[in-house]
């Protein structure tokens, strides 16, 4: 079994910034893409950003040019790095790390933390 746990969720002003963690832990012999998703009150969830193994990175529009996602492999952690927020940016974000099994790539979700953008 995995575990994913995230941190450093919390209330900051717009402008303001937070940095995100997630550690992987349990039964890991690999990892493929690790990334972040969340979710706003009354709306679906999406993706923010996601990261291969080899470093490759992928971003939602909305937060190109303000957030930074980063793995470090060996600790199998990811982060998100999120700068000039935004009331737009309140939701509970989701880390996610894919597995490769033998049925497939199985997606294991974090517990999510909150974000509030906020004055």
């Amino acid at each position: 079994q995995v575990q994913l746990v995230e941190s450093g969720g919390g209330l900051v002003q717009p402008g303001g910034s937070l940095r995100l963690s997630c550690a992987a832990s349990g039964s890991i012999r690999a990892i493929n893409a690790m990334g972040w998703y969340r979710q706003a009150p009354g709306k679906q969830r999406e993706l923010v950003a996601t990261v291969t193994t080899g470093g490759n990175t992928n971003y939602a529009d909305s937060v190109k040019g303000r957030f930074t996602i980063s793995r470090d492999n060996a600790k199998n952690t990811v982060n998100l790095q999120m700068n000039s927020l935004k009331p737009g940016d309140t939701a509970v974000y989701y880390c996610t790390a894919d597995f490769p099994t033998v049925a497939g790539i199985y997606t294991y979700w974090g517990q999510g933390t909150q974000v509030t953008v906020s004055s």
